[in-house]
């Protein structure tokens, strides 16, 4: 891929009816196709660069030292329950040493804690303590609340349309062999 620095973003916003899958449909040529996916590409760059800085401030929220990927650990753990560091790993597409870095870094400040795997007594499942529990309360709930002011004045089905193509986008990645989002059921179609 091109670097997004290398054209001016595009002002217009598409239409939010489903796009044609090839040229041929819309009836563009391939110049207005590498023109949209460089628009595309340059937005999902910056929105990924906010998205980082947010988790940079959202992860200091929850503990002054705290790095971004820790609590993206949290986030997960939160969402799935108790869960082995090896599907923690493979949830977040990095590697287990990584993870379990993190893991002891949470550990050591009271928001995680292991124990014996219910269905593998050799193994062991980490979930938030209460202390964690309470802080990702705190801190997605502002997150949530951002949202509503950011998004809130939006109609509702700019929204779903907003979520359906996220989803499919993302959908996209699992077959980088990140992990399928378990909500990926309720908006993608």
């Amino acid at each position: 891929m091109s670097n997004p620095a290398d054209g001016p973003p595009a002002t217009g916003l598409p239409e939010t009816g489903l796009p044609a899958t090839s040229p041929e449909e819309t009836g563009t040529d391939k110049d207005t196709v590498d023109e949209a996916l460089n628009t595309v590409e340059h937005q999902i760059s910056l929105f990924w660069r906010r998205a980082r800085s947010v988790s940079h401030q959202l992860s200091r929220q929850v503990h002054p030292d705290m790095e971004p990927a820790a609590y993206g650990l949290l986030s997960v753990i939160r969402r799935e329950g108790p869960i082995r560091l090896t599907d923690l790993a493979l949830n977040i597409g990095v590697g287990k040493p990584s993870v379990s870095r993190q893991i002891a870094f949470l550990e050591s400040i009271g928001l995680v804690f292991k124990e014996a795997d219910p269905l593998d007594g050799r193994a062991q499942s980490i979930r938030l303590t209460e202390k964690g529990e309470e802080k990702m309360h705190q801190v997605q709930d502002a997150r949530r609340q951002d949202f509503r002011e950011r998004l809130g004045e939006w109609p509702v089905g700019e929204l779903q349309t907003l979520a359906e193509y996220m989803a499919k986008l993302n959908s996209l990645f699992e077959l980088d062999g990140f992990a399928k989002d378990p909500s990926a059921g309720d908006t993608a179609k």
